[in-house]
């Protein structure tokens, strides 16, 4: 049973509602014509306002706050809801009460108050509005489905309020890089525009807390944990254990030959220090940076400034601990900072801003054409002007009516994941597109497997497509891992799992470590070799960046971007045409986004050394091979020969078709992988029979 928040029908009337009121009329802070005059004084007249607090927990740079100042009556508001924490960690966790305490100091400050509120939002924020009588609530837009749904549940709630004059109007607000309407298909077209970034707002002056109400405390981590755990809703606990086990303690159980790696040297070198006071490493983990507003921005200026070097002991932490994060260079920050921003404790736009004051402080008041002085500057400008770009594409997914699948946004890690759903009912099908490519080249798939009387699942993996492509070295491991938590988090329940290319690779290491998780596997034209009685696996999670192959990234996608056409013909030996224009344009789209270079990178660390016959060896009866026998990049006839000896118990069709059989030849490949799925499913009953 897949997880849901509410039921299925009423989330998505209301998402559609919600949806198409964003159509239809964007609302933010600068569309005031919405809300009540203004009187001389600056307050609008006659009407109080709900501020909700999702992920912006701060006062600095924050329009929402700006414009909601305005009431005479303002009401700040936090909802502990189960199906927002849900996806948090214990450390973000911990992040959230320490910035939830500073926010409310910051508020009180100003002779206000930050009301904590526990339960399901549309529930606390209807009582809230019946109980002050507010006019408008304000909050943040959201390109996260599961928020989106929440919000739209929020909306539908309110408009079925019988008691007031007339409804409240919900205000959604963002805080805009860009003064931009519509933003382009591609980053290219973007950066054309040259655009001035705007600059961050200072906290507004707040109306008193003058109303008698109960502004609720604030609970210990203790208690929000039991808090949680007592969620009817939360995930089964198997899915739980499954989650946190890596693929290295698995290894290790199956195999006793495999050499022993060091976990710990996978997460961050802990500081030998003692904990120093004013320490911005706030949780216990110690791993990132936390607390309120000013504490985060305590430590930013640490971080640009790590080349000047410090005798203050806090600055002096977040310099161990930024050497100690950078696996590749700039990825210190977002894994510092990352949480942080994710929670809204400082913003995206307050980062950029601080950064380039500090770059004109070392140049006199100028920036140069040619780069940034500092490496830390260039870190944390590119890494948030990288995050603004694709949220502004997660916000115009969201909003348009391009595309025949509806696109949902999952945040993984801190970055923004693309997917799809379709079809109401039957087993779960979750399709994982190859090296280069998105969710849509499975765009002749994805109905065609529904219409079979299945849920069909398609995502972008990160790194690829419109999904994030953040500065981090990707590996195999990361893009299983990441298939791992999208199955538990997203789909809710196992998966009979399809992967072409590379794909195929990741699916059949899900398959392998977390078998719990997948019902049967299908590999279209799988990466990965067969190796007869391999024994000995050598394999390690580390991985390390080169100058050569920045260099080989670099003409790589040179090389790909002026032979793009001819290599997808090549892949599409049967119906060339299948390789038109739109998955070619779509694939150079790509090709231009901040961090594709990273992503290419990685060509030249993968490590594929676990053979196919021991990741399929515990799949016997439950793994299907689509092989394309007119395959350019491997040998088709030999790879087949090889998976029949040895790989037993493992079915295969073979088609006339190059590299990518699913989309050359659907009409083929979707009644056979329909057909594979009913038999996986009855195999599944009569065993649970039996």
């Amino acid at each position: 049973m897949a997880l849901l928040f509410f039921p299925r029908s009423l989330s998505i009337a209301c998402a559609s509602k919600f949806t198409a009121c964003r159509r239809r009329n964007r609302c933010s802070c600068s569309l005031s014509a919405q809300a009540p005059m203004t009187t001389t004084t600056g307050r609008r007249s006659g009407s109080s306002a709900i501020l909700w607090f999702k992920q912006d927990l701060r006062v600095d740079d924050h329009p929402g706050l700006v414009q909601a100042s305005k009431y005479p009556s303002l009401v700040p508001l936090y909802v502990f809801d189960r199906r927002i924490l849900s996806c948090y960690s214990n450390e973000m966790l911990e992040l959230v009460l320490f910035a939830l305490e500073d926010l409310r100091k910051s508020l009180k400050d100003q002779g206000s108050n930050l009301m904590i509120r526990f339960g399901n939002a549309e529930n606390v924020v209807r009582d809230l509005v019946q109980e002050v009588k507010a006019t408008h609530i304000y909050t943040e837009e959201e390109v996260e489905y599961h928020l989106h749904k929440i919000m739209a549940l929020v909306q539908e709630t309110l408009l079925r309020l019988p008691l007031l004059e007339k409804n409240p109007k919900m205000m959604l607000w963002q805080t805009p890089f860009y003064d931009i309407k519509d933003l382009p298909e591609s980053y290219v077209d973007f950066k054309k525009l040259q655009l001035p970034i705007t600059s961050p707002l200072l906290p507004p002056t707040l109306p008193g807390a003058t109303m008698e109400l109960e502004w609720g405390s604030l609970p210990t981590l203790d208690e929000l944990k039991q808090f949680m755990n007592e969620n009817p809703l939360k995930l089964k606990e198997s899915l739980t254990l499954i989650k946190g086990m890596s693929i290295e303690t698995v290894l290790q159980k199956k195999l006793s030959k495999l050499r022993e790696t060091n976990i710990s040297n996978l997460n961050f070198k802990q500081s030998q220090r003692n904990r120093v006071d004013k320490s911005v490493f706030v949780t216990q983990n110690k791993n990132v940076v936390g607390g309120g507003t000013n504490s985060i921005l305590n430590a930013l200026a640490a971080y640009l400034r790590y080349l000047e070097g410090t005798a203050r002991d806090d600055w002096q932490q977040v310099h161990e601990k930024l050497r100690d994060a950078e696996s590749r260079d700039g990825a210190s920050f977002f894994t510092l900072f990352g949480p942080a921003i994710c929670l809204g404790i400082i913003s995206r736009r307050r980062v950029h801003y601080e950064a380039i004051k500090y770059e004109k402080e070392r140049n006199a008041g100028f920036l140069s054409p040619f780069g940034y002085s500092a490496t830390t500057v260039t870190a944390a400008a590119d890494a948030v002007c990288s995050m603004e770009w694709y949220w502004l594409m997660a916000l115009k997914g969201q909003i348009s009516d391009e595309g025949t699948y509806p696109i949902r946004i999952w945040r993984w890690n801190g970055y923004l994941i693309q997917y799809t759903v379709v079809g109401n009912e039957g087993p779960a099908v979750l399709l994982v597109h190859g090296f280069g490519a998105f969710l849509e080249h499975y765009r002749d798939n994805i109905h065609g497997i529904s219409k079979g009387g299945n849920r069909v699942w398609a995502i972008t993996i990160l790194g690829f497509g419109k999904s994030e492509k953040p500065n981090v070295i990707y590996t195999e491991l990361l893009w299983a891992e990441l298939l791992r938590d999208f199955i538990i988090e997203v789909v809710g329940e196992p998966v009979h799992l399809v992967g072409n290319s590379i794909g195929g690779y990741f699916a059949s290491i899900v398959a392998c470590f977390w078998p719990a998780l997948v019902k049967s596997v299908v590999l279209i034209n799988s990466a990965g070799d067969v190796i007869p009685g391999y024994g000995y696996l050598q394999f390690s999670k580390e991985r390390k960046t080169s100058v050569v192959a920045r260099l080989g990234a670099q003409l790589l996608l040179l090389f790909l971007r002026l032979n793009i056409r001819t290599i997808m013909k090549d892949y599409y030996p049967t119906k060339t045409e299948r390789a038109d224009d739109w998955l070619i344009n779509k694939m150079l789209r790509a090709s231009f986004d901040p961090g594709v270079l990273v992503v290419l990178e990685s060509i030249f660390s993968l490590n594929l050394s676990l053979p196919i016959n021991y990741l399929l060896e515990g799949f016997k009866e439950k793994a299907l091979i689509i092989q394309g026998m007119k395959d350019p990049i491997s040998d088709s006839k030999s790879k087949v020969s090889m998976l029949k000896e040895h790989c037993s118990g493992v079915a295969i069709r073979k088609l006339d078709a190059g590299h990518c059989p699913h989309d050359e030849k659907p009409e083929d490949v979707n009644p056979i992988i329909c057909q594979w799925v009913v038999a996986a499913e009855s195999k599944i009953l009569a065993g649970s029979i039996s």
